[in-house]
């Protein structure tokens, strides 16, 4: 399992263990994660599942692939560093300690 800690907006922490093979959009949706809508269900055809990467993973992370980076045009106020789409991380026990801090909302 690894630990993944999901931040709200408003700075409320959780921190939950994520099966490997799963989805970081998974784990947040499995455990009740507010802030993290999903509304495509993981397909990669909406920005709803947006997060900040904490600076200390941005290098941790596998590159952004050219439809991830298609879809972060229509989140709500991206990041060009920091912005990931939640259904495109792959859970690893590599990601253990991820962190990740959802926008104030999600288009």
């Amino acid at each position: 399992m690894a630990k993944i800690t999901y931040i709200e907006h408003n700075g409320t922490r959780h921190e939950v263990e994520v099966k490997p093979g799963m989805t970081v959009m998974e784990g947040a949706r499995d455990n009740g994660i507010p802030g993290i809508d999903a509304d495509c269900g993981g397909a990669c055809a909406c920005s709803t599942c947006h997060v900040y990467v904490a600076p200390e993973w941005i290098d941790k992370l596998p590159a952004r692939d050219p439809m991830e980076e298609d879809m972060l045009d229509f989140a709500y106020e991206p990041d060009p560093e920091r912005s990931r789409l939640t259904c495109q991380l792959q859970v690893t026990e590599d990601l253990d300690g991820l962190v990740v801090q959802m926008p104030e909302r999600q288009i």
